[in-house]
């Protein structure tokens, strides 16, 4: 492993991390997303250290990773499971996961995160108390179409994947209809116009999902409505 305060091609500028000495090989195209600056230099030092991996971008959230994929085409996305909140960025990496490879690596070592994860389409999950090494080994894997685990995940991984998924509200086909259209971006009344019903219809709607799926604000909604038609 390279002296990582040494890392070849290290960058101070944040989007602009580079593998040198390996013109014209295939490297690994990686892009980082973590609140954390720091978590985010060490991450693209170890990385970049390798001479096999290329960080094209490091970012802070998955807002800022929506702007940055419209010019990239990273071979796995190096995703922090907490971006600044006290919940898991779950509906936001089942939306990366479809098209998107995305190996989490988080300080949570949770059960609930880590099945979680997993259930919503990464490719792979480690915490940041692996070794750098296992670091490097499992971008690879996930680059290459394989699974990453940390090893002590294991047994937590097969217990709750093998345990009974808790059950979900029930919501009915008006209403799923409603919630997916909100999941869309459409306004009340927007939804009302594709519904054909009245915007006061549609109200009663939100009403009932908000108290199904347990959830306050219109940010809430959006999550839990990403989180809830993922799972259907």
């Amino acid at each position: 492993m390279a002296d990582l305060a040494r890392a070849p091609g290290f960058s101070e500028n944040e989007n602009s991390h580079t593998a040198k000495g390996m013109e014209g090989a295939d490297l690994i195209r990686a892009v980082i997303v973590d609140d954390h600056p720091l978590a985010r230099v060490g991450l693209a030092q170890i990385l970049t250290g390798s001479g096999r991996i290329e960080v094209c971008a490091t970012l802070a959230n998955t807002q800022e990773l929506a702007d940055a994929l419209n010019g990239l085409s990273p071979d796995v996305v190096v995703f922090d499971l907490y971006h600044a909140e006290d919940t898991p960025a779950l509906a936001a990496l089942a939306a990366l996961a479809p098209s998107l490879r995305v190996l989490v690596v988080s300080a949570s070592g949770r059960p609930a995160d880590v099945t979680g994860a997993i259930r919503a389409g990464a490719s792979g999950y480690i915490t940041k108390h692996a070794d750098p090494d296992l670091l490097l080994a499992a971008v690879e894997t996930v680059a290459a179409g394989g699974f990453a685990l940390s090893p002590h995940l294991a047994d937590i991984l097969h217990a709750g994947l093998s345990a009974p998924p808790a059950a979900q509200p029930v919501l009915s086909a008006r209403e799923e209809q409603a919630l997916s259209l909100i999941a869309d971006g459409l306004t009340h009344a927007q939804v009302a116009i594709r519904m054909n019903v009245s915007k006061t219809t549609v109200e009663t709607y939100v009403e009932r999902i908000r108290a199904k799926l347990q959830v306050g604000n219109k940010a809430e909604l959006a999550r839990a409505a990403l989180e809830h038609l993922h799972r259907e």
